[in-house]
């Protein structure tokens, strides 16, 4: 090993490559390479001989443009790629790239798509060096300081947690110790490791992440978040998330992202959203939260509940059920869990005037289509929002150890490297086939919130089930000869593909007048002579005001684009606003009636309102990320003002004379969980 005195003045270049899933206008806050950034640079030495530079990609950009934009200035020395199941294929080809550019240089795969699988790594891309198994800030950090010192890249048995390349054989060192106090991990906000405005000094990405704590006590079948699953869980300190909030409130940051596996768990995160709305106060943002919530509900996640409520700050609650099939859970290894009741909960939450949305997972061992389609509508009744994702089969997890045991049937995904679960015991191909088309219209309408308000009118005043409205609109699309049908035709035939037949079908109804006036004639000619007559005339409303509600922005087209809308700041925010929407009926408040198990007045009743919508939201309508678009549904004042400053702004001279203000999906506290496409445990 050569001496590291010697080599102190040598400098050394290092590129950190991520790449996001969703192809949007803005990027996604390359979070992970942040923290390796921040952390190696507070060694002596490698913050003495190394630049580091954070290279951030878009969902959709292509190798081709990733090599050039890496590669045209020269070549780094170290090349350490965030590896996730959607980029390792893209991110295997770079590295091959890198490879014929600089022979000699060092390539590094992380993350929890390659932890723990060094083999296949080193089988498909040769190329790879180095494969960092677990957490990777001061595994990295070894790193660099074993290449500044001029270590051979085929001999670092001295740092531990990886998997490396010996004489055509694989390494792996002893395990590397979680990391216990977090604080030893630099904060890429504080250091500014990350850059986080533009050119024009906005905030440059569409929501700011953070992590409170690291750790999951829970073992799904499914889940490997973040390697850290049957762990007890660390927190990062108070004092350091206040200042980092800070940061976020004085670049008026809408959305804070919590990347924790069950927010609401530790006493502690009372004193996080005391935070977050303590910086509100100050700076008038962040206006909203989202997070993986707590699977079980305690006294610490009611009390952040009802604060949040009380403080105005928008967020959404996801019922992480997965199953109602208790064949299902027992695979699922989550029988052990003791979920609180979900009916009592979503009950609980109607009574707060709070709304959520619920998750659960298509195709567990166990389940088969008769259990789960009763199961979704069993939770339909409380909560229209379900989103419905297929099981795929990840690594390190206990299903994807247990192929043979269930007799689960995969096939790789083609453009990315999940293995989606074709067939098993309880499940043939034909009704895996059937139940893709199902996930993709619930996916679509009513996960993305295409349709928001009609479904409980639908099912509560005209006997439709919301999987009876899915099915219809699935039949209707294969059979109608209007047009505007075939795009979607299309994008459901290739739904078993991934997130891209959703995220082009998503964008086509909510971007596209076709496809807007499309749901029109399925809504007469399929719906509308199934409804009873003299609820008619109401649900037409209503439906009415699904579609109005939806967000607009700069550049659409038809009754989505905003190019004609006046523009106002309101509480330190701008909004496009749609002046005099005149209803027949008093929609917000019979859908309020309606949840909250009261018996709505369904006489016709005039009411105007006026609808706000926040600009920007042309990268949340082009994504699949269903918690962010619906900060951009139209809102009434009352509702604006209440996420801008809280209850404490209510009942003063602009709500007089206003008449009772509406509670809908738009304008309720929804609390949420960010489901991981990489194992995201809900």
């Amino acid at each position: 090993m050569a001496d590291p005195a010697s080599h102190d003045s040598a400098n050394i270049s290092v590129f950190l490559v991520q790449q996001g899933v969703w192809d949007m206008p803005l990027e996604s806050m390359p979070l992970a390479s942040g923290y390796l950034k921040a952390t190696a640079l507070t060694d002596d030495l490698v913050r003495r001989s190394a630049s580091i530079d954070i290279k951030n990609f878009r969902g959709g950009t292509t190798n081709s443009a990733m090599a050039n934009e890496l590669f045209s200035d020269g070549t780094p020395d170290v090349i350490a790629f965030s590896v996730l199941g959607w980029n390792y294929r893209a991110f295997g080809a770079l590295a091959a790239s890198f490879r014929q550019l600089n022979p000699d240089g060092w390539v590094i795969f992380g993350g929890t798509h390659v932890a723990g699988q060094a083999e296949r790594v080193f089988r498909m891309f040769p190329e790879v060096d180095v494969v960092v198994n677990g957490e990777g800030e001061l595994t990295f950090r070894d790193l660099l300081s074993a290449r500044i010192r001029g270590d051979d890249r085929r001999a670092l048995h001295h740092v531990d947690g990886i998997s490396f390349q010996h004489e055509g054989t694989t390494v792996t060192t002893a395990d590397r110790d979680r990391i216990e106090d977090l604080e030893v991990i630099a904060s890429p906000v504080l250091t500014g490791a990350i850059d986080l405005t533009d050119e024009h000094g906005a905030f440059r990405y569409d929501v700011a992440l953070m992590e409170t704590n690291r750790g999951c006590p829970y073992k799904c079948a499914f889940c490997y978040w973040g390697g850290a699953v049957g762990q007890k869980i660390r927190a990062f300190s108070l004092d350091r998330l206040r200042r980092e909030l800070e940061v976020f409130g004085r670049l008026k940051v809408h959305t804070v992202v919590a990347c924790d596996a069950n927010f609401g768990l530790l006493p502690g995160d009372v004193d996080f959203v005391e935070a977050l709305i303590e910086t509100r106060e100050r700076f008038g943002f962040p206006r909203a939260l989202e997070t993986s919530w707590a699977k079980n509900k305690s006294k610490t996640f009611y009390r952040i509940v009802k604060r949040m409520k009380e403080a105005g700050m928008r967020s959404s609650f996801t019922l992480a059920l997965q199953t109602l099939d208790e064949r299902a859970l027992d695979s699922m290894n989550r029988r052990n869990m003791k979920l609180n009741d979900w009916e009592e909960l979503s009950a609980w939450l109607d009574r707060e005037g709070l709304d959520c949305y619920a998750e659960l997972l298509w195709g567990a061992p166990g389940e088969t289509v008769k259990s789960f389609m009763e199961g979704y509508d069993r939770l339909s009744r409380r909560v229209s929002r379900i989103a419905v994702y297929p099981i795929m089969l990840l690594p390190n997890t206990d299903y994807f150890e247990k192929k043979k045991e269930y007799g689960i049937t995969s096939v790789r995904g083609d453009h990315d490297d999940f293995e989606y679960v074709l067939a098993h015991h309880t499940m043939t191909f034909a009704e895996n086939r059937q139940m893709q088309r199902f996930l993709f219209w619930a996916r679509v309408i009513a996960e993305n919130a295409v349709l928001r308000y009609i479904w409980l009118p639908l099912r509560q005043l005209a006997g439709l089930t919301q999987s009876q409205v899915l099915l219809d609109l699935d039949t209707w699309i294969v059979e109608t000869a209007h047009p505007a049908a075939a795009p979607l035709r299309s994008h459901a035939a290739t739904a078993m593909g991934g997130t891209a037949a959703f995220g082009a079908a998503i964008t086509y109804l909510y971007t596209d007048p076709a496809g807007r006036r499309l749901l029109q004639v399925w809504w007469q000619e399929s719906i509308r002579p199934r409804l009873p007559t003299a609820m008619t005339p109401l649900l037409d409303d209503v439906f009415r005001y699904d579609l109005v509600t939806q967000p607009v922005y700069l550049g659409g087209a038809g009754d989505a684009r905003a190019d004609d809308l006046p523009v106002i700041e309101l509480y330190g925010e701008t909004y496009h606003v749609r002046h005099g929407i005149r209803l027949d009926h008093d929609v917000p408040r019979i859908h309020s009636d309606l949840r909250a198990d009261r018996d709505p007045d369904l006489r016709p009743t005039e009411r105007v309102v006026d609808l706000y919508y926040r600009t920007g939201a042309v990268a949340a309508v082009t994504s699949t990320n269903h918690e962010i678009v619906v900060h951009f549904m139209g809102m009434t004042e009352q509702q604006v003002r209440r996420h801008a400053i809280g209850d404490a702004g209510r009942g003063g001279p602009a709500d007089d004379g206003a008449g009772p203000e509406p509670v809908d999906p738009g304008d309720r506290t929804t609390l949420t969980i960010l489901n991981s496409d990489e194992g995201g445990c809900s």
